[in-house]
């Protein structure tokens, strides 16, 4: 069916996309591709052949099957993606040195697509910072990035202003901005229902308040990823163009092959790369990469006295037996809660959290309760977890379905204790052992509740 578009954006496209205004309407007749993007800690396998050919994870799918129902998903073994975003993985690889720590930010982080791929670009002593302001949309970025099981991570919840004063301390900021999202009516209907040429306003001026919040915590020479899922000037070009009048910047050429599909936007020193359904196999989205020139001074990460406290020795013997490499981790006792993080970002972790709302940070590795240590399901996912560590406990499709609808499963009579659940090599979660049965202990509002 042909779709019927907003009269002023129809109007708008023709003039912009000129002789290729047909094309992009019939674009928008055929179904969404189906994407994801594959986890490359994690054991699985690789059953899909289509590649996304700027991410070298990023696969297409001939069809839509019922992730829900998929216990891999739940593993975090893949992550269900649009193909167009993952382009991020380029700017990551052309424009940066991964091989060295960085500190990132992801501001707009949820639900965790971007974050999960930054997650897997960058080395393991760099520090991820994924942000959301909304508090129900800032628990789904937490559960997606410890389903992802990498270790330097930490997730806040913030205003953008709430950044201002933490004055040159990342590398790269990736803002991927809200928007009128126009470049995803093909795949949500809601979206152009939802349009307005007032709304495009209103997210300019919004987009242009983000980064003027952010602006200061990007370091000298550090990296700013600007995007949008919308095709309009004012909310791409014109915003690139007010940052450059307001800042000391430089725009990141890419190195673009042509059958990509991708155009690239190069006007009056502006560089940037934008898709369209009916050029690339994905939806609409756009990026421009900005170097920051102008000096900027730095936050000191000194604090007056210690922001968390250590663990006995006789927990700390037994926690570090549970994880790979405990030498590079630095674990934390919060009350009854014991966690690690990266011990190259443990002081930088410390600082954020006088300034910042942390959700999490780094691995949850146990609760402490009279005097015994029950694991985190963090943990069970973690990609440093050490499972030979751990009693395991195979099992088969029917009954991991089971498990992840948090029912409880009989019992092997064959130990007692925590176990972990295990589909396919992959990790699902811990049990505690009984007589006659299995304690399910996955967390409660992460269960699934679709039928089989």
């Amino acid at each position: 069916m042909t779709p019927v578009f907003p009269p002023a954006f129809e109007a708008r496209m023709r003039q912009q996309l000129a002789g290729a205004w047909d094309a992009f309407v019939a674009a928008h007749t055929t179904p969404p591709p189906v994407s994801l993007r594959l986890n490359p800690r994690k054991p699985g396998p690789d059953q899909y052949t289509a590649p996304i050919p700027w991410c070298a994870t990023g696969r297409y799918l001939q069809e839509r099957p019922v992730f829900t129902l998929d216990p891999a998903l739940h593993a975090g073994a893949y992550y269900v993606q649009e193909a167009s975003s993952m382009f991020l993985e380029q700017v990551l690889r052309q424009a940066t040195d991964t091989t060295v720590p960085l500190r990132v930010l992801d501001l707009c982080a949820a639900p965790g697509g971007k974050s999960t791929h930054l997650s897997s670009l960058l080395s393991s002593d760099s520090l991820l910072v994924s942000n959301e302001v909304i508090r129900s949309r800032a628990g789904i970025l937490a559960e997606n990035l410890q389903k992802w099981g990498n270790p330097n991570c930490v997730v806040t919840q913030n205003d953008p202003e709430d950044f201002t004063s933490l004055q040159g301390f990342f590398d790269v900021m990736v803002v991927d901005a809200p928007c009128s999202g126009e470049g995803l009516f093909r795949k949500d209907p809601g979206a152009m229902e939802a349009w307005s040429e007032d709304n495009v306003q209103l997210c300019s001026a919004r987009q242009r308040r983000i980064l003027s919040d952010v602006w200061p915590a990007l370091k000298t020479n550090g990296l700013l990823v600007y995007s949008t899922c919308t095709y309009n000037r004012l909310e791409n070009e014109e915003n690139l163009a007010w940052l450059r009048a307001n800042h000391d910047i430089e725009f990141v050429s890419l190195s673009i092959p042509a059958e990509w599909g991708i155009e690239t936007i190069e006007e009056e020193g502006i560089i940037a790369y934008r898709f369209a359904p009916h050029r690339t196999q994905g939806e609409g989205f756009f990026l421009s990469v900005i170097r920051k020139r102008a000096t900027q001074a730095e936050v000191s990460l000194r604090l007056s006295k210690p922001v968390f406290a250590a663990p006995t020795k006789k927990i700390l013997d037994q926690v570090t037996t549970w994880v790979q490499t405990p030498e590079d981790k630095s674990f934390i006792q919060r009350d009854d809660l014991l966690q690690f993080v990266p011990a190259s970002q443990a002081q930088a972790i410390a600082f954020l959290s006088r300034h910042l709302h942390l959700v999490i940070a780094g691995t949850f590795v146990a609760t402490l309760k009279h005097d015994k240590l029950i694991p985190e399901h963090s943990l069970a996912l973690s990609t440093v977890l050490q499972q030979e560590a751990f009693p395991t406990l195979p099992v088969s499709y029917e009954e991991a379905i089971q498990y992840l609808r948090k029912e409880t499963l009989p019992g092997t009579g064959n130990g007692k204790g925590f176990a972990l659940i295990v589909y396919n090599d992959l990790p699902l979660g811990w049990v505690n052992q009984l007589p006659n049965r299995l304690n399910n202990l996955y967390p409660p509002a992460w269960r699934i509740r679709m039928g089989s």
